[in-house]
């Protein structure tokens, strides 16, 4: 048993992914997004079940990522879009991965380098982050067009404001997009495969899936627009289980800085999980969690390996090895805790690290 753990429902991951499927449709591909370890939900398992969930393609940050997934055996379709000028591309070259080019720099290494490769440009729409520049988009879509060894499969570019439905500027950026992929085909680039659409942009803008979608969050169950519900089913479950339950009276007080003060007699619950494990130690005097269905404060600081949880009078009997749900099945969902820490779903899914152990159920039939 491990005191502190990720349980990933891989079967929920499955359900999410033909959700998805069935949403875009047959004439749409779908991209999962598998960066970041899968959003901290393990690649290596996460991987195979999007794929025989019904995803065409992963889609990965870095190009180390995606050769790590040719590593693992995985030979889908596999894009990746950052890397650097002077950074060894042999083996993602060699291991067929569609690489992503956000500048001028980008695709002249790639012209240079004259081996076979399958580029997807990423142009700027108006993120202001990475991607060519309009006023250098003929010249790459022209530098890449006469590379005999490059294959073009089209365009891409990241929504800024997606997750707000009612925002002009998704509106904006995808004229914008348009007009790239208008130009590119003016300009003797066939770009096949183009694609826009994040999570919230494929659960909200049909208008906007174009060729292909990219879908991270909503691949492991989150809501990517809040108050919205697509039927989606969270994979993730954070949990600890207690390793100390200890009175405590009234008017003294508990942790580093001894900040909470009993305000009567009653027990405390020691929960291994702090700040090295990835618990937000700003998240004092907002974090609740749950034991067997019922809701508890943490109290005092987050300190670096447990924090402290107050029982009351504990009439539901809580003991040593009961386990506690920080997120997921059974308590709060991650977009709770998000709230409560100022953030976002995103950020706390990727949070579980340090001394968590990483578990599966489901997906028995791979």
């Amino acid at each position: 048993m491990s005191l502190l753990s990720t349980r990933i429902n891989l079967d929920a991951i499955s359900h999410n992914v033909r959700r998805l499927k069935e949403l875009v449709g047959p004439d749409v591909r779908l991209m999962c997004v598998v960066k970041a370890d899968a959003y901290g939900h393990g690649v290596e398992k996460v991987a195979p079940v999007m794929l025989k969930a019904g995803a065409d393609v992963l889609g990965c940050a870095t190009v180390d990522e995606a050769v790590a997934l040719r590593k693992l055996g995985i030979d889908a379709e596999l894009v990746a879009w950052m890397w650097e000028p002077d950074q060894d591309l042999s083996d993602a070259l060699s291991s067929n991965i569609v690489i992503g080019v956000p500048s001028l720099a980008h695709a002249q290494v790639l012209v240079d380098i004259e081996v076979p490769v399958k580029v997807v440009i990423k142009v700027e729409t108006g993120m202001h982050r990475n991607g060519v520049d309009p006023a250098q988009w003929d010249e790459v879509f022209t530098v890449l067009r006469d590379a005999e060894h490059i294959e073009v499969t089209g365009l891409m570019s990241h929504l800024a404001c997606a997750d707000e439905p009612d925002n002009p500027h998704t509106d904006i950026q995808a004229a914008e997009f348009q007009q790239a992929v208008y130009r590119a085909r003016e300009l003797g680039l066939e770009c096949p495969i183009n694609h826009l659409a994040n999570s919230p942009a494929t659960l909200t803008r049909k208008d906007l899936h174009f060729d292909q979608v990219r879908v991270g969050l909503a691949c492991y169950g989150l809501e990517p627009v809040a108050g919205l519900d697509h039927g989606l089913e969270p994979a993730m479950t954070w949990a600890a289980n207690i390793i100390n339950v200890k009175p405590i009276k009234k008017g003294e007080s508990s942790c580093y800085g001894l900040t909470w003060t009993a305000p009567a007699d009653g027990y405390l619950a020691v929960v291994p999980v702090g700040y090295a494990d990835g618990l937000p130690r700003s998240i004092q005097g907002s974090l609740e969690v749950t034991i067997s269905g019922k809701s508890y404060p943490h109290v005092g600081r987050v300190s670096m390996d447990q924090i402290v949880v107050d029982l009351g009078e504990n009439p539901f009997g809580v003991s040593p090895d009961d386990e506690v749900i920080i997120f997921g099945e059974g308590g709060q969902s991650a977009t709770q805790l998000a709230d409560a820490a100022g953030t976002i779903n995103y950020e706390i899914v990727c949070r579980p690290t340090g001394r968590t152990k990483r578990t599966y159920e489901g997906g028995i039939d791979l």
